[in-house]
């Protein structure tokens, strides 16, 4: 959910971390610590909820501590969401730091089956481990200048193929690149890569390479993508790794069938054959899974159907209330 202009029920409290001297790194867990303290004190907060293992739990538990010091009980609820667990999880120094977060939670959720597989298998964890799946706002999918926009990127007789993500080597934007070049060998089609990161230059390369720079268009990092998906007609995601796999849903959430890997969480969110289509990792199979989607529109919009009822399943009215009753749970123990 991504939070815009001011609201009235959200306020921020800003973490501002000093330089000291006598530290290499400033001491941003240790001020955050505090930072929970002082908010759950002077806020009179029930109950912390926080994401990520590292910083936010263990921060969340060393503010625990310091609030029993005084009395104040303070339930956790820690939510895992990936990289805390699949890449810190290949670092043993974080280890212990992490199964003692998770563990000292009051409660604990996990985004996908997957993902809590993942942190009993990497982690000395005693704890159960809720799934429940992110969630997106269905209202806030409903576009009015679809058309015109999408003319300012494709011709009418042109299809195209989409991309977002924060370009890190894990997403694989090569890998789209190369589907591209055979897909536009057979079917009219653009390609639009949302976003930015460490793979963009290599990407950009690759096009240069391959003599794609008019079809391939990069448009950076932008404040809505939902908007620029909204105008696509097949979202490609051939990430090695993916804990759960949001941008698919969000592309789902607009109609794009999408057309991914099957690592990770990605299964429990795109189901073969019905909101898009999947395939293994570096396999040249999903060139022939995009073909099979645009070259057919009565097959196409069947899919872009299925994809907007999958995308439903995962709508905030029907997630919203797992949270809910994780906080009851959690506060009737208190």
């Amino acid at each position: 959910m991504r939070l815009g202009a001011a609201h009235k029920r959200v306020r921020y409290h800003e973490v501002n971390v000093s330089d000291y001297p006598l530290f290499i790194y400033p001491p941003y867990e240790l001020v955050l610590a505090s930072k929970m303290v002082d908010v759950v004190k002077y806020e009179k907060l029930d109950l912390l909820h926080v994401h990520y293992a590292i910083p936010h739990a263990s921060a969340a538990i060393t503010a625990k501590q310091v609030l029993a010091e005084e009395g104040i009980h303070l339930p956790v609820i820690t939510t895992l969401h990936g990289t805390d667990i699949t890449l810190l999880g290949k670092d043993a120094s974080f280890e212990p730091v992490i199964s003692f977060a998770i563990n000292k939670s009051d409660a604990v959720t996990a985004v996908s089956n997957s993902l809590k597989n993942d942190t009993y298998k990497l982690f000395g964890i005693n704890k159960d481990i809720e799934v429940i799946p992110n969630f997106l706002n269905l209202e806030k999918t409903e576009f009015t200048n679809q058309k015109e926009l999408r003319a300012e990127f494709a011709a009418p007789d042109e299809k195209i193929l989409i991309h977002v993500s924060n370009f890190r080597p894990v997403k694989r934007i090569l890998d789209i690149i190369e589907v591209y070049a055979l897909v536009k060998d057979q079917i009219k089609t653009k390609l639009i890569l949302i976003g930015d990161g460490p793979e963009r230059s290599r990407a950009e390369q690759k096009c240069r390479e391959l003599s794609l720079c008019e079809e391939v268009i990069f448009v950076g990092n932008v404040k809505n993508p939902l908007e620029l998906l909204s105008i696509g007609d097949v979202f490609m995601l051939p990430s090695e790794s993916e804990s759960f796999g949001l941008a698919a849903l969000e592309a789902m959430s607009v109609g794009l069938p999408v057309i991914s890997t099957n690592t990770g969480g990605l299964p429990e969110v795109n189901r073969h054959g019905v909101s898009g289509m999947m395939s293994n990792v570096g396999d040249e199979d999903m060139a022939k899974n995009v073909i099979f989607l645009l070259s057919d529109e009565k097959r196409l919009e069947k899919f872009s159907k299925q994809a907007r009822l999958r995308a439903a399943d995962f709508s905030i009215d029907k997630i919203l209330p797992m949270y809910e009753k994780v906080y009851q749970s959690v506060l009737a123990t208190v």
